[in-house]
């Protein structure tokens, strides 16, 4: 039974994380980052609805007498 040859490893993961941080380098150079965050101003804007400029009433028909 032929014994494994492990004088090689080292150097395969060493060049394998090389190459990951490498590409990952490169991937996150290409995203483009807010150089100066800010909150933008909300404003919120009332809108009148018809309802709210008079009373109305609200009759249900089950809570009208018989």
């Amino acid at each position: 039974m032929p014994q494994l040859d492990t004088s090689t490893w080292l150097t395969m993961i060493l060049s394998m994380f090389l190459a990951l941080f490498i590409i990952f380098q490169l991937k996150i150079s290409k995203h483009n980052f807010y150089h100066n965050p800010e909150l933008a101003p909300t404003k919120t804007l009332k809108q009148n609805t018809p309802w709210e400029m008079k009373w109305t009433k609200i009759c249900l028909p089950l809570s009208l007498p018989l």
